[in-house]
């Protein structure tokens, strides 16, 4: 093995620290998210948090674009995925990639105790209860369109009113 990694000897090194952090990693799947679609080398769908190592070895460097990177990045600021994308550009050794990879899963296991200890997570709401809220919505909706054109503007009161007033002092 050289001093710098493959992208193999990378990825191999990847999966084994994900997963000993408690990650299920599934090797090169399709992601098709965010407008953003490549074979991801590493990625726990339930966790949402993965790894992608670009290489020229591989041609990874046309998988993402600029601005398909953006859209991930952009995800991963929403707090909606977590990924780790290393580029070849600097080899680096297994040692330097554990220890980057390392302070990412920290930086991800940090994210995650606080967006526990701030909000609790959504719990998703049923396919049949989100149509009972929108049924109730519509009725909602339609009553408030009833009410709306049955009551009649002030000036309309007022003078029904006063007409309905002075009919009963006549005939008094």
């Amino acid at each position: 093995m050289s001093e710098f990694l493959s992208e193999t000897e990378g990825c191999d090194l990847l999966t084994r620290l994900f997963r000993a952090r408690g990650y299920t990693i599934a090797r090169n799947q399709l992601f098709h998210e965010y407008g953003v679609e490549f074979h991801i080398d590493g990625w726990d769908a339930k966790a949402r948090v993965g790894f992608e190592f670009l290489t020229s070895e591989d041609d990874d460097h046309d998988d993402l674009s600029l601005v398909e990177y953006q859209a991930l990045w952009t995800a991963q600021q929403l707090g909606e995925l977590a990924l780790f994308i290393i580029d070849e550009v600097e080899p680096l050794s297994a040692a330097d990639l554990a220890a980057t990879a390392n302070e990412f899963l920290d930086e991800v296991a940090e994210a995650v105790k606080a967006q526990r200890l701030v909000a609790p997570r959504k719990k998703t709401v049923s396919v049949a209860k989100k149509t009972a809220t929108r049924e109730g919505a519509v009725k909602a909706q339609a009553v408030a369109k009833k009410k709306a054109s049955a009551t009649k503007p002030a000036n309309e009161k007022g003078a029904k009113k006063k007409a309905v007033k002075k009919k009963v002092r006549t005939t008094r």
